[in-house]
């Protein structure tokens, strides 16, 4: 499963929702902004305040890493 945490402002939570739909990723969107326990939830995987944070498979990134995404959802 995919889940990603953003905020409706994030350019770069923009650009992993554009990378997901270009490769027919299904995933979660989860907008911050609309709870705080969102945040804390966030903090807790991550350890960071900044969106997004991705979430693959229980594997975390934090920022648009297109790199680690690709190879943890084996887009080539």
């Amino acid at each position: 499963m995919v889940k990603i945490y953003t905020t409706p402002v994030c350019v770069y939570c923009k650009m992993a929702k554009e990378f997901f739909k270009k490769h027919n990723v299904a995933y979660v969107e989860v907008d911050v902004t609309t709870d705080d326990s969102l945040v804390e939830e966030m903090v807790q995987k991550s350890h960071q305040m900044g969106v997004p944070v991705i979430e693959i498979d229980g594997e975390i990134f934090v920022g648009f890493d297109r790199e680690g995404i690709s190879r943890a959802l084996k887009i080539s």
